[in-house]
């Protein structure tokens, strides 16, 4: 990368933490930024794509309370937790593989991030691609019905809670599923919105 654009980088990730990717076959644990950055707000991430975004501390979070009136708000009744590296993960690079599918879920994709950092890629209402960068501390709930996928970053280290309401249902449905009930029912939700 050139000075200036490290430099822009840099500055741009401590004030945003969404943007739109670009279209490069590098690396995809990589950033994607366009050069200019092209940032997203949370405000424009959940008008745009439904995605609601809440910081926990992720040290203190039974003692802080958020996660547990969120968990009763939203009636979330089961969680559990990944790992997610190659010393962790039995077959990692198969998994990594099947995250990074475009896909969506008849459920909400619930994740609490406790250690570690990685790439939620979520298609906006114009099937843009917006990389939504995911550290500790971080609670992402992307609605169901929504195209998207996800990848570590360079670092290859996450460690999240998964919460769901009644028992968990892993199923990816690959894109395309624009018939898909909870598709659908996601695209009307986005137009009232």
């Amino acid at each position: 990368l050139s000075l200036s654009l490290s430099l822009a980088l840099a500055s741009f990730f401590k004030m945003v933490r969404a943007w739109y990717m670009d279209s490069s076959a590098d690396d995809q644990r990589l950033p994607h930024c366009h050069d200019p950055p092209q940032p997203v707000s949370l405000e424009q991430l959940a008008e745009l794509s439904g995605v609601l975004y809440f910081k926990i501390d992720a040290d203190r979070y039974e003692e802080e309370g958020k996660l547990s009136n969120l968990r009763k708000e939203r009636n979330y009744s089961f969680s559990d937790t990944i790992t997610i590296t190659p010393e962790r993960l039995p077959n990692y690079e198969q998994k990594i593989k099947s995250f990074f599918e475009e896909h969506l879920h008849s459920d909400e994709e619930i994740r609490f991030i406790l250690d570690g950092s990685g790439y939620f890629d979520v298609r906006d209402k114009n099937d843009k691609w917006i990389r939504i960068e995911c550290v500790k501390g971080d609670l992402l709930i992307l609605p169901a019905g929504i195209y998207h996928r996800f990848t570590l970053d360079t670092k290859n280290y996450i460690q999240a809670m998964r919460l769901f309401v009644g028992e968990p249902v892993w199923t990816p449905i690959n894109r395309p599923a624009d018939q898909h009930p909870a598709r659908t029912s996601y695209l009307t939700s986005l137009q009232k919105a």
